[in-house]
C-alpha cells in the first residue's frame, strides 16, 4: 500500500474486529491453520500496517456484527471482552472501544450495556440491525438506547443504503426519541440517493453526526459539510479484519479546499470531543 504523507492527527471512527474464519469464507491454508493467538497477532499487524500507510494514528475498535452466537449472550459477552482486550493491548493506537448488544436479549441485553460501560470501560455500542434480527424502529432498540443514555454511552448506528432494516427514516425514529443524545450514523453516504437524502435528515435531527465510511467520493460529503457544518462529520473507513480500505477518502479530505481547521476537525477533533478522548 502506497504511503500517504500528511501532518494531520487522524482517528478512524470505524474499525471492526472479528475472526473472519468463523464466517465460512474461503481462506488460504496458512491462515486457516493459525491458532487464535497467531491469528490475532497477524490481524493486528495487517491493521497497523494499513493505518501507518495512511497516516492514521488511532482508531475506534468494535466487534463485527456477523459473529457466531450459538450460545447467545455468552458469545456476545465473549466478543465484548475480546474487543476490550484488543483496546487494552495497544491503547495508544486504539484509545476507545465499542460494545455490541443484541436487542433480542431483552432485559439481559440491558444488563450487558451496564457491564459495557461500568466494567469494560467502553464508550459506546454499535448497532447493525440487519444482522440482529430487528428493525431500527423496534422498541427493543429504543430500550437499549435509553439504557445507553443513562450510562453515558454513544450509539453508533449502521445505516448502509438499500438495507430496509437500517433505513434513514428509522434512524430518525431513534434520534427523535432521544434528541439530547449525540449519535454517530455510519455507512450512510454509501450510495448517491441516500447521500442526497442525508441533508434533510440532518435538518430534522441535529443530534446526528455522520461518518465517511463507504462513500464513493468526499466531494459528496464536502457539500454537506459546507451546508450543515464541519461538526456533523467524522472520518471513518469501515475497516474489517484483514480488509484494509478507505485510503482514497482520507487523501481527498486532506487535499480538499476546506480550511485546515475544518479538515482536522473531521479527521479527529470532532470524534474526540464526542467520545471524551484526549485531543
Amino acid at each position: 500500500m502506497e504511503r500517504l504523507e500528511h501532518d494531520f492527527d487522524v482517528i478512524d471512527a470505524h474499525h471492526h474486529y472479528g475472526d473472519i474464519r468463523a464466517l465460512g469464507v474461503e481462506l488460504s491454508p496458512e491462515l486457516a491453520e493459525l491458532s487464535a493467538d497467531e491469528y490475532e497477532r497477524l490481524e493486528r499487524e495487517v491493521r497497523l500496517r494499513a493505518m501507518d500507510a495512511q497516516g492514521v494514528r488511532q482508531a475506534v475498535i468494535m466487534g463485527g456484527h456477523s459473529y457466531l452466537r450459538p450460545d447467545g449472550i455468552s458469545d456476545t459477552r465473549h466478543l465484548n471482552d475480546h474487543v476490550a482486550s484488543y483496546r487494552d493491548a495497544m491503547p495508544e493506537r486504539f484509545p476507545a472501544a465499542l460494545g455490541i448488544v443484541e436487542p433480542l436479549y431483552g432485559t439481559r441485553g440491558l444488563h450487558e450495556i451496564d457491564r459495557i460501560a461500568n466494567e469494560l470501560g467502553m464508550v459506546g455500542v454499535s448497532f447493525h440491525v440487519r444482522f440482529q434480527g430487528v428493525s431500527l424502529d423496534s422498541p427493543l432498540v429504543s430500550a437499549c438506547v435509553e439504557r445507553m443514555a443513562v450510562n453515558g454511552l454513544v450509539p453508533f448506528i449502521h445505516a448502509p443504503a438499500d438495507s430496509p432494516e437500517n433505513a434513514l427514516w428509522k434512524v430518525e425514529t431513534v434520534a427523535q426519541a432521544f434528541p439530547d443524545l449525540t449519535m454517530i450514523v455510519v455507512d450512510a453516504f454509501s450510495n448517491f440517493e441516500q447521500t442526497r437524502e442525508i441533508p434533510y435528515v440532518a435538518d430534522r435531527n441535529p443530534n446526528l453526526v455522520f461518518d465517511t465510511s463507504l462513500s464513493y467520493s468526499f466531494g459528496f460529503i464536502e457539500r454537506f459539510v459546507r451546508s450543515h457544518g464541519w461538526e456533523r462529520v467524522v472520518f471513518g473507513t469501515d475497516i474489517y479484519s484483514m480488509t484494509p480500505r478507505g485510503g482514497h477518502l482520507l487523501a481527498e479530505i486532506i487535499s480538499s479546499k476546506l480550511d485546515r481547521e475544518v479538515r482536522q476537525s473531521i479527521l479527529g477533533s470532532n470524534l474526540r470531543r464526542i467520545l471524551g478522548l484526549d485531543v
